[in-house]
């Protein structure tokens, strides 16, 4: 199995790329979801993140307000790291376990993982093919604000937070300019698909 990481900044179209290659056929596992699962009240990291974090992160009914915790530690990096150490293995596991059924179901298909920080993690290593999505920056703010109904200084603690992109594209063998119109976008993801499925065919020689 073609094992391809798809990951880009904040707000720069991972999600619309990654739906795209899944309507390609491709079998994609998306992190941001795992993560949300993991933090579910019987996830892995649902129980130390409370103990941390407290009761004040809780909707009524015990799940996690994702919105308050994002808040608390995007504003302080060593809060940042405290989650990530918890959310980050359960999810990595998780990742690992879905990798592994579709190797077996599929062993010459394409499997992605749209995951944000593929690179700063270094978990790019284990993929065959990276694959980065860009625009420019007020593109991912004004999107961010959109999406996340956040304010432009929100948005930019995230942009902090994040390796400059300019130093991820030196990562990537396919890069996805996101700026234009939806059907521009596509026939960038198209290309890079069709390679994709060269490299996966060459595999089976």
């Amino acid at each position: 199995m073609l094992k391809v990481g798809l990951t880009g900044g904040y707000a720069s179209g991972k999600t619309f790329v990654a739906s795209e290659l899944e309507r390609l056929g491709c079998h994609v596992i998306r992190a941001d979801e795992l993560g949300h699962a993991v933090l579910l009240p019987q996830g892995e990291a649902y129980a130390p993140t409370i103990e941390t974090f407290g009761d004040s992160i809780l909707n009524p009914d015990r799940t996690v307000e994702r919105s308050k915790l994002a808040t608390i530690v995007f504003a302080a990096p060593e809060l940042l790291e405290k989650l990530n150490s918890f959310v980050h293995p359960a999810v990595f596991r998780l990742e690992k376990q879905m990798l592994t059924v579709f190797e077996a179901e599929d062993p010459f298909g394409i499997a992605v993982l749209e995951a944000a920080i593929l690179i700063e993690t270094g978990r790019y290593t284990r993929f065959d093919q990276l694959i980065l999505t860009a625009c420019e920056e007020e593109t991912q703010i004004a999107r961010g604000m959109k999406r996340d109904r956040l304010t432009r200084e929100q948005v930019l603690v995230r942009l902090a937070n994040q390796m400059p992109l300019e130093e991820k594209k030196k990562y990537a063998h396919y890069i996805v300019d996101t700026s234009g119109d939806k059907q521009q976008t596509r026939n960038q993801i198209d290309a890079i698909y069709r390679e994709l499925r060269r490299l996966a065919e060459a595999q089976q020689t």
